[in-house]
């Protein structure tokens, strides 16, 4: 198959998208409140997710919608602010965001550019070739996205059944649902241990999660503290950026090597992890967050290749200071000095942490106050929130549910209740049903006084016909 450009797919696209009715007629009921409609649903995050949601909704019959993102446009998600890797992680074959419409795949996007022989040729997606597909997206499917946009509080206005949204700049947003599609990041904080965070001034140290200037270290020595994926994704990208030095350290003295994401997918733990009692879930994602994300074979060849790349196995953080203008970093082994550090250790998954939740995040159950395991207790698993199937947040006991309810954490905050659904692209496939039908079932619901009452009283006529027919009455016709 040759390239057919994008013209020719975006008239496919049109074409399928109207065989298969994809825009549903819209049925919620407006809702007007302070001389103006509230939004339906607000998506908070415009990367993937945030577009998706957007896009589903449509097939749900609820068309007003929109997304806000704090980026600029054409740079919402990670993937050009704080992702380093040159490849996404994910098999190129996984196609989470097009609810099966062909036209809509990444694949029949590139090879519209380049051909099916191009399409044979790619091994992963490269990182910068999976945002520009994200931008076709939004444009192709004409998305209402308000960039510049920072959340910074939600106050629910209980006596309406609406969340009235605060963002850094302009009037504030009214909405009965909030979708919060906010990434990895958007579920807690990203985590600094206290060696770096309480010993160095803020100057002198970045997480992965941050824009850095790698431009400004040209020439420059870094350490780089965790074995995770990100690590070897920043020490290439530093090293190809002109940065003299990069070494990663790693406390464990092997290389992580085992990613579970792979066993997830092959057998089915993606789609039907929700289906799984609460316990097996806990002792599930035990297992899962035993284990260090390994780095993709070519992000580790790609910074291990490079000139001044060193890997430190077995090797901790004991000390951290700042002297003479330098980082000291003293491990078991030997103490090394740097210019600049960069921190790759996770993220704490908690609405207590997120600023824009303050108003409810003490209303919030949490998975150590749900569940009692079998094994051990995990900080990290308690600390997440504990999701209904439709990633809606739950009230804690004796805690007001009217105060929450409409609010969906569609992000990494639902690892533990609902597995990779909205935390991986190869999760994003099965999430998306999962959310849209929860958000129209939860529109329908609260409007149901309402339209049962206008549905015991409807007697619009459809059926016009009559018996006999006009020209059939005594009196009618020839034989009168």
């Amino acid at each position: 198959m040759s390239a057919i450009g994008l013209t020719a797919l975006e008239a496919q696209l049109a074409r399928e998208l109207e065989l298969i009715g994809h825009n549903r007629p819209e049925w919620v009921r407006p809702r007007d409140f302070e001389g103006a409609r509230v939004l339906d649903v607000a998506v908070i995050g415009g990367g993937q997710c945030g577009l998706s949601v957007a896009f589903g909704l449509r097939s749900q019959g609820v068309p007003h919608a929109m997304v806000f993102d704090e980026n600029p446009a054409g740079f919402e998600g990670p993937w050009e602010n704080y992702a380093r890797m040159v490849t996404l992680r994910t098999p190129k074959h996984l196609n989470p965001i097009d609810f099966g419409i062909p036209s809509l795949t990444f694949r029949a996007w590139w090879e519209a550019q380049h051909g099916a022989q191009g399409w044979a040729g790619v091994d992963k997606i490269a990182r910068r070739d999976w945002m520009e597909y994200l931008r076709w997206y939004r444009r192709v499917l004409a998305l209402p996205v308000k960039n510049d946009a920072k959340l910074v509080r939600i106050e629910p206005l209980q006596a309406e059944g609406l969340h009235r949204l605060h963002f850094t700049e302009g009037a504030p947003v009214h909405a009965r649902k909030v979708v919060l599609a906010t990434g990895i990041q958007g579920g807690g904080e990203w985590y600094t241990p206290p060696v770096v965070r309480e010993n160095l001034p803020r100057r002198l140290w970045a997480h992965t999660s941050e824009p850095i200037d790698f431009a400004a270290l040209h020439g420059k020595r870094i350490g780089i503290l965790g074995g995770g994926a990100s690590a070897f994704d920043n020490a290439g990208f530093a090293l190809s950026q002109g940065v003299a030095a990069a070494e990663v350290f790693i406390r464990r003295k092997d290389l992580p090597r085992v990613n579970p994401i792979r066993f997830m997918e092959r057998v089915g733990f993606t789609a039907r992890y929700p289906a799984l009692d609460d316990e097996t879930k806990y002792a599930a994602m035990r297992c899962f967050l035993g284990h260090n994300q390994p780095p993709t074979n070519d992000s580790f060849e790609n910074a291990s290749a490079k000139p001044g790349f060193a890997l430190h196995l077995g090797a901790p953080w004991l000390d951290v200071a700042a002297r003479d203008g330098l980082i000291q970093v003293t491990t078991p082994q030997a103490r090394h000095e740097f210019d600049f550090v960069v921190v790759s250790t996770g993220f704490i998954s908690d609405p207590g942490l997120r600023p824009e939740l303050a108003d409810v995040a003490d209303l919030i159950l949490r998975w150590g106050e749900r569940v009692t395991p079998s094994g051990p207790r995990h900080a990290l698993i308690d600390a997440h929130p504990y999701l209904g199937p439709a990633f809606e947040f739950v009230a804690r006991q004796g805690a007001d549910p009217a105060r929450i309810h409409g609010l969906f954490a569609f992000n990494y905050s639902a690892l533990v209740s609902l597995g990779l659904s909205a935390s991986a692209l190869s999760g994003l496939q099965n999430a998306l049903p999962r959310l849209l039908k929860g958000l129209a079932n939860q529109l329908f619901l609260d409007d149901r006084d309402a339209l049962m009452a206008e549905f015991l009283t409807y007697d619009e006529q459809e059926f016009l016909g009559s018996w006999p027919a006009p020209d059939q009455l005594p009196g009618q016709g020839e034989a009168a």
